[in-house]
């Protein structure tokens, strides 16, 4: 029984489609592997604690800097 030309296309066709199907499926996996990795991170708190740190660190700078600027002398 000798192949037509439409035969190995469709037979090309549904292998390229279930290569595609793969690897959007282990893409999807992955994804999902990635956010469960990301929600089940304990939030301990300390980068918050630390923004707030550096946060009244800039403050301080600030009102030192105002300070020369108007020419007080600290």
């Amino acid at each position: 029984m000798p192949f037509t030309t439409a035969a190995v296309l469709a037979v090309a066709t549904l292998v390229a489609i279930a290569i595609l199907a793969c690897t959007a499926l282990t893409a999807w996996n992955n994804w999902l592997d990635l956010k469960r990795a990301e929600l089940a991170r304990p939030l301990d708190g300390t980068s918050h604690v630390l923004g707030r740190i550096d946060l009244s660190d800039i403050k301080e700078r600030l009102r030192k800097l105002e300070a020369i600027a108007a020419g007080v002398d600290l």
